[in-house]
């Protein structure tokens, strides 16, 4: 049986990291995996590369110069030679000797002549180290014509110009030149490590730099992130500051109109909610109070049974005209279809005509208009409209249909000669269960029947709007635009 210890018990405890620890490592790890992380790692390493590479390839122009420049040095002892030896041409030591008692050769340079395949002469402070390469004389010693390339010596990398010297059309030695340039290599290594040292350095900086303009650029990311997670479902007046017009403030901007979309759907839903229920409350109150009081009296409980059943019948439409309201803002609401236009205005007036006692017409061009649209929808539309005008209107009074094709699409109205409608009241009306101030109650009405010609009109990619003036009647208009509710005027084409 093991036993803990108080030692092996406060190890463990150490080993666990606190309550206040915790936060700490957490914002650690979201820091080094973070997008601001990934995108300054991302561009230290291009910057890594781009240094190494431009470093690379200074090197590489750099080691080429240097080896032109000792090309040229070494061109440039070749043609001195050339000189003595068009002066003696039967006497190849002597052009050697005279060339080598001319010339001094520089630091790491050498000559050496070879003649009969032996080493004849040399010349410089890298001749010992040249000669210690394996099989330099053989190597030069049957050349028939110039070579050039690299020795690899004690010394470091030597080039060597070797140029065969010719007498009577024979090869009757060889000269070679070779330079060592060692402190050339040691001066580029140097200036290489001083350019590494300051990319580096300006690595460093411009990291630090990078790092503060991401988390700058970010921060609206930041704050969108702040502000969605300090957002309620009962406070949606957070937005974020738009300081700039590229994309990460286009991103904020976003979010806003988001916001306010959503704002502005829970806003409509709380005053959905709130009208719906007060509009329900009074028939479940005139239900409740009738069925409470409700006596033995047959003929009493014939007259409850019949004014419930109406207060019922009220409340299904109510929840219907809702129910259609909520389908109007789905896809599948419409099933749009050629509609001739004045076919349509004849039918609903024949069945408006039997809402109430009321002078009912056709007017406008209607008879000559096809419209491409949902023919059931657009006869709701109009016959709740026709609805509202009977409200308005008292028996005798004209209500018109009518349509006529304008600029801007085809407009279809319903006209009546009523009270008319106060000006302020004229948006109003169209939310809700709203009713305008000169509105007469209708007990069988739900406040919902210019709500769905608004969603009727819009679904169809058009607008409803009204224009009135209390005692001169008013004229509510359904305008679809032309396209691509494509509007037809029959009189401009023919059959056949």
């Amino acid at each position: 049986m093991a036993v803990v210890t108080p030692a092996a018990e406060s190890s463990t405890d150490a080993a666990t990291p606190s309550d206040d620890e915790r936060p700490a490592r957490l914002a650690l790890v979201r820091a080094l995996t973070g997008v601001r992380f990934r995108i300054l790692g991302w561009f230290v390493l291009l910057l890594i590369a781009a240094i190494v590479g431009s470093l690379l390839v200074q090197r590489a122009v750099l080691d080429r110069r240097l080896t032109t420049e000792t090309d040229e040095l070494l061109a440039k002892e070749i043609e001195g030679l050339r000189n003595l030896a068009a002066d003696q041409p039967t006497d190849v030591r002597a052009v050697f000797a005279g060339f080598l008692d001319s010339h001094v050769p520089a630091r790491g340079e050498s000559y050496l002549t070879i003649v009969d395949g032996r080493v004849d002469k040399t010349l410089g402070d890298a001749a010992r180290a040249v000669l210690a390469v394996p099989g330099v004389p053989r190597r030069f010693a049957d050349l028939t014509s110039p070579s050039r390339g690299w020795l690899d010596t004690d010394g470091g990398r030597a080039r060597y110009l070797a140029v065969p010297v010719r007498v009577g059309g024979d090869t009757a030695g060889v000269f070679v030149a070779t330079r060592v340039p060692e402190e050339s290599r040691r001066a580029i290594s140097d200036a290489l490590r001083v350019g590494a040292l300051v990319s580096l350095s300006v690595l460093l900086l411009t990291a630090i730099l990078a790092w503060a303009i991401a988390g700058r650029v970010l921060n609206p990311v930041r704050l969108v992130t702040e502000t969605a997670r300090s957002i309620s479902e009962t406070d949606l007046r957070k937005r974020i500051p738009v300081e700039n017009d590229d994309e990460v403030g286009e991103l904020a901007t976003t979010f806003n109109a988001m916001l306010d979309r959503l704002e502005a759907g829970i806003d409509a839903q709380r005053q959905f909610v709130s009208d719906a229920g007060h509009e329900l409350r009074t028939p479940i109150t005139v239900i409740r109070g009738h069925l409470e009081v409700l006596g033995d009296d047959p003929k009493e409980r014939a007259e409850t049974v019949d004014l419930v059943t109406d207060e019922l019948d009220r409340m299904a439409r109510m929840v219907n005209d809702l129910l259609l309201l909520a389908k109007a803002e789905r896809p599948g609401f419409l099933t749009p279809d050629t509609v001739h236009v004045g076919e349509l205005l004849h039918e609903v007036s024949m069945k408006a005509s039997a809402l109430a006692p009321r002078d009912w017409r056709v007017e406008g061009y209607a008879a000559n208009l096809s419209v491409v649209a949902d023919r059931q929808r657009l006869t709701q539309a109009l016959m709740n409209m026709a609805s509202n005008a009977v409200a308005h209107t008292d028996e005798g009074d004209t209500i018109a249909f009518g349509a006529e094709a304008r600029s801007g699409g085809l407009h279809v109205w319903v006209r009546d000669t009523g009270a008319g409608i106060p000006v302020e009241d004229q948006q109003r009306i169209f939310e809700r269960f709203a009713r305008g101030r000169l509105t007469r109650r209708d007990p069988s009405g739900s406040g919902l029947g210019l709500a769905i010609v608004k969603a009727i009109a819009e679904a169809h990619g058009g607008r409803v709007t009204v224009d009135s003036r209390p005692g001169e009647g008013a004229t509510f208009t359904i305008t679809l635009p032309p396209s691509p509710h494509e509007v037809i005027d029959l009189r401009t084409t023919t059959t056949t």
